[in-house]
């Protein structure tokens, strides 16, 4: 199993969004390292999902149920889809100050390629992240 980091802006998308839809393709992702990143999931991958720009915190995890297709919303066949549904919502969000302020995580995408949408985390990260949440 893998671990990523999925960023949305909850404005435009968000926790509340994909727990309503029960399941939603992750679409939008016009960035060629994100999309590689997406095109490396499998079923049954697990992701933080982070709320971007004002809330800057992980909220949940999501789980990917269905492996890369073409973006819907696009012709473009550069892009592509993942299909994710909600895991279970954190006990409280992990802001990125606290990300930031933790030395485990000095290494984590989040911390130094803050504007990647779609990353890859280890599973040492995740773990501390989860952990970060139950305290």
């Amino acid at each position: 199993m893998n671990y990523w980091l999925i960023k949305t802006e909850p404005n435009t998308y968000s926790w509340d969004d994909l727990v309503k839809l029960g399941r939603d393709h992750w679409d939008g992702v016009r960035n060629y390292a994100a999309r590689n990143n997406m095109r490396s999931m499998k079923v049954g991958d697990l992701a933080l999902f982070y709320h971007s720009v004002n809330d800057k915190c992980v909220v949940g995890i999501a789980k990917v149920v269905r492996e890369h297709y073409q973006d819907p919303t696009t012709e473009d066949e550069k892009w592509s889809v993942v299909d994710f549904a909600p895991e279970k919502k954190l006990k409280r969000p992990v802001t990125l100050e606290e990300v930031k302020q933790d030395e485990r995580l000095s290494e984590m995408v989040l911390v130094n390629n803050s504007r990647l949408s779609v990353q890859p985390v280890k599973k040492e990260e995740f773990d501390i992240i989860i952990g970060m949440s139950e305290s």
